[in-house]
């Protein structure tokens, strides 16, 4: 596929279950303590999240953890497992607010923080627990913990010099994808801009390998690897400004992500929502975040899933989770 295979696989795939192995019926919801409202929808986006969820359950992780101190899995694993076993209708996530700062070192308690920028420390912080006792692992063996086999994906960077035709590719690593939604007013749309091909000239130009002068070309990128949970970020907020695109965006809950492959050609690769995280407000300072999970107890005739916000732990049906004016979107392939 044009990307080393692993010397070591940390974790067997085979392993991962994308289906829930329990029927769950909905945990617990999270105190607010003060702006943490970001904390908890990102959490329980993670808590309502299969194959991360039917690993923490098991608590296969700590059985065999020997790390010294902060280690986020095990924190997770007690975090999910108290929501989803709760005799309450709420609790305090203690154990996460306890290491917030270990999270991410810019943290600042009782300050409203980005729950993208949270999410993707949470998850990084995930990743470094599961390396934590394994050393000098190329980088494609680090993309075969629990968390890269279900979050990570390969992009593919791909370059076409004008002069000689001759083809360049990189690949990357990613954990989500964030998408720009200025012109766009469907996720499917931004998809598609996303994969369209960027024309490198002036003081943009290439170096050509092949030419050995710099030219012009184009410069595309794709899905090399698709991953088997999807996570979308809609670029609402300017970092600048702080100011928010309030539009709306269409999502689906059922997305093909095919024609954004590398390999466009072939089967439908079909992806489920599973979860919708929420920002209301105009700025990116203030606001208020919340969620829609699924969960993994529906039947037919019971609503998709639930509301999630901060203690409150509501049933809504798909067509309200649709209607959101969303920041981050969880797809299930």
């Amino acid at each position: 596929e044009g990307i080393a295979p692993p010397k070591r696989i940390l974790f067997p795939p085979e392993k991962i279950c994308m289906v829930w192995q329990q029927r769950q019926r909905a945990g617990a919801g999270l105190f607010n303590v003060g702006n943490t409202c970001f904390l908890n929808s990102v959490l329980q986006c993670l808590t309502y999240t299969p194959p991360l969820a039917n690993y923490l359950l098991s608590r296969e992780h700590s059985r065999a953890c020997h790390q010294q101190g902060f280690c986020m899995m095990c924190i997770m694993e007690a975090h999910v497992n108290k929501v989803l076993h709760s005799p309450v209708s709420a609790i305090l996530p203690l154990a996460v607010l306890k290491v917030f700062r270990r999270i991410g070192e810019h943290f600042q308690p009782g300050r409203e923080e980005d729950a993208h920028d949270f999410l993707c420390c949470t998850v990084n912080a995930m990743q470094r627990a599961c390396l934590s006792a394994s050393n000098d692992l190329d980088l494609s063996s680090q993309s075969t913990t629990i968390v890269y086999q279900i979050f990570g994906g390969f992009l593919r960077s791909r370059v076409t010099c004008f002069s000689c035709e001759a083809i360049s590719d990189s690949y990357e690593a990613f954990l989500d994808v964030p998408l720009d939604i200025k012109a766009a007013s469907s996720l499917t749309a931004a998809l598609e801009e996303f994969v369209t091909p960027e024309h490198l000239d002036g003081d943009n130009c290439f170096k050509c390998d092949k030419c050995k002068k710099n030219v012009a070309a184009s410069k595309r990128f794709t899905v090399h690897r698709a991953p088997k949970i999807l996570t979308v970020c809609l670029k609402r907020f300017d970092c600048f400004t702080g100011g928010k695109i309030s539009k709306v965006v269409e999502y689906p809950e059922y997305l093909d992500l095919r024609p954004y492959m590398s390999q466009a050609d072939g089967e439908p690769l079909q992806y489920s929502l599973y979860a919708v995280l929420v920002h209301s407000g105009v700025s990116c300072h203030g606001g208020h975040y919340f969620c829609y999970t699924k969960v993994s107890s529906n039947f037919l005739l019971s609503p998709w899933g639930k509301c999630m916000d901060d203690e409150s732990v509501e049933p809504r049906c798909i067509d309200t989770a649709l209607r959101q004016q969303a920041y981050l979107l969880f797809y299930a392939r």
